[in-house]
C-alpha cells in the first residue's frame, strides 16, 4: 500500500565534519516542498551505512566517500520525513512563498548631482580561472563608407494669399562612396577611391517652356595610389574626373548650357601625399601636391553647347594642358553633431587658373535628420569674363532632410 507523504527542501551548511552537518541540517525548519508517493514500509528506513569516516577521498581508486554522504542524506531525509508525518503542524513554510534571499548591491554616492547609485558588485573571477581567449577580430583590407542625404525644402501658397508668391519645391539628393586601404593592415600603401553624385532639382516657375530646373548635377570620381616616403608623405600619383549627366537650359530658351560629358574634365598627377589623422577620428587632413600634372576638358556636344565657355577653342571637342595641380581636404568635427568638410583644388598650366573651394557644413538632429550648409567658390580664368563676378562664380545651398550612413570598420 502507498501514500501521499510530504518531502521537505533543506539548506545544507558545508562543515568540516560529518556528525556537524548532519546535525545542522537536521535543525533546520521544515519547508514544504512537494507531493511524492513512497511506499510505506520504505519511509523510515534506516540503511545501515559502515563509518569510513577515515578512508581516502580519491574517487579513482577509493569511491567510498561517495556512498557515505549518499547513506547520510538519505538518513536524514528520512528522518525529517518522520517528523513531517508525526507533526504536520511544524511544517511552517511553502518554498513557493519563501521570499527572495537579499541581493548585495554596491551604493555610490554623488553629492553635486544629489543622485545615488545602486548596482551590483562585479563577480570576480578565482585567480586560479584562466579567462577565455577572444577569437581574432577580422581583418578588412579595405574601408567602405557610404553617405547617402535626400534634403528638400517646399512651400504652398494660396492663390488669395494677401502677399502673393509662388509654391515651389527644391530636392538635393547627395551619394558619396568612398573605398580606402586599410593602413592598419597596409601601413605602407595609401588608397583611396571616391565616388560622388549631387543632383538638385527645383521648381521653375519663371522658365514658360519647362516645370523644373537642374541646379546641381556633378559626378565625381577620384583616386589616390601611393606608397610610403617618410612620416606621413607618400609618393603618389592621382585621377580626378567630373562631368554631369542631364542637360540644362537657360530660361525660357531652348539654348543648351550644359549635358554629359559637356563638359567632362580629367586630369592625372604624379607627386607627393600629405596624410594626418588624429587618434580619436575627429580631424583628417590630406594634402596633395602634383608638379606634374595633365588636364585634359571635354564638351563632346559642340553643336548645341559653346565650347568656348568651358576655354575649348570654338569648333573643338577637347583641350588638353600640362602643369600643376594642388589638393587640400580638411575633415573636422567642430561638435559633436557639427562636421565641417572642406576640399580646395587648383590647377594651372602657368597661363591660366582654375579653382574650386568647397565647404559643407553638416549639423545632425538625430540620426536620420540632418541640415547642411553647401558653399561653393570657384575661380576659372578660361571661362567667359562676366562685369559683375568677373572670373568668380559662387553657389550657396542650404538644405533639411533624412540621410543614411554605414561603414565597415
Amino acid at each position: 500500500m502507498k501514500r501521499t507523504i510530504i518531502t521537505m527542501m533543506t539548506l545544507a551548511a558545508l562543515l568540516p565534519a560529518a556528525a556537524q552537518q548532519a546535525a545542522g541540517t537536521l535543525a533546520l525548519p521544515l519547508v514544504f516542498d512537494s507531493y511524492r508517493e513512497v511506499a510505506a514500509v520504505d519511509t523510515i528506513a534506516v540503511p545501515d551505512v559502515a563509518d569510513r569516516s577515515g578512508a581516502a577521498t580519491d574517487m579513482a581508486y577509493a569511491p567510498e566517500w561517495l556512498t557515505d554522504a549518499n547513506s547520510s542524506a538519505s538518513r536524514q531525509s528520512d528522518a525529517r520525513y518522520r517528523a513531517a508525518l508525526a507533526h504536520p503542524e511544524l511544517v511552517e513554510y511553502n518554498s513557493r512563498t519563501l521570499p527572495e534571499a537579499p541581493k548585495a548591491a554596491v551604493i555610490e554616492a554623488a553629492p553635486e548631482l544629489a543622485l545615488l547609485t545602486i548596482d551590483t558588485p562585479p563577480v570576480e573571477a578565482p585567480a586560479d580561472v584562466t579567462a577565455p581567449v577572444a577569437p581574432p577580430a577580422p581583418i578588412h583590407n579595405w574601408l567602405h563608407t557610404f553617405d547617402g542625404s535626400l534634403h528638400f525644402t517646399q512651400a504652398y501658397i494660396s492663390p488669395n494669399w494677401y502677399q502673393g508668391g509662388e509654391n515651389n519645391l527644391n530636392i538635393l539628393a547627395d551619394v558619396k562612396w568612398t573605398c580606402n586601404l586599410n593602413q592598419e593592415v597596409h601601413p605602407n600603401w595609401l588608397f583611396n577611391n571616391l565616388v560622388q553624385y549631387k543632383l538638385g532639382v527645383s521648381t521653375a516657375h519663371a522658365d514658360s517652356l519647362r516645370n523644373y530646373a537642374i541646379n546641381e548635377d556633378n559626378f565625381l570620381f577620384t583616386s589616390q595610389l601611393g606608397y610610403k616616403a617618410v612620416k606621413h608623405w607618400y609618393y603618389s600619383a592621382m585621377l580626378q574626373f567630373k562631368t554631369q549627366f542631364f542637360n540644362n537650359y537657360k530660361v525660357n530658351t531652348r539654348d543648351m548650357t550644359a549635358a554629359f560629358l559637356s563638359p567632362g574634365e580629367l586630369n592625372l598627377g604624379l607627386g607627393m601625399t600629405y596624410e594626418y589623422k588624429s587618434k580619436d577620428g575627429d580631424k583628417v587632413f590630406t594634402l596633395a601636391i602634383a608638379p606634374f600634372s595633365y588636364n585634359l576638358k571635354i564638351c563632346r556636344n559642340i553643336t548645341d553647347i559653346d565650347p568656348t565657355t568651358f576655354g575649348i577653342k570654338a569648333g573643338h571637342h577637347t583641350k588638353s594642358d600640362f602643369g600643376s595641380n594642388v589638393e587640400a581636404k580638411l575633415m573636422m568635427k567642430l561638435g559633436p553633431n557639427i562636421t565641417w568638410n572642406s576640399r580646395l583644388y587648383v590647377f594651372t598650366n602657368y597661363k591660366y587658373v582654375q579653382g574650386d573651394f568647397e565647404n559643407t557644413f553638416d549639423f545632425t538632429i538625430t540620426k536620420y535628420l540632418t541640415t547642411k550648409i553647401f558653399v561653393h567658390l570657384r575661380y576659372d580664368k578660361s571661362h567667359t569674363w562676366n562685369k559683375s563676378w568677373k572670373y568668380w562664380q559662387l553657389k550657396e545651398i542650404l538644405s533639411f532632410g533624412l540621410a543614411y550612413r554605414f561603414a565597415t570598420i
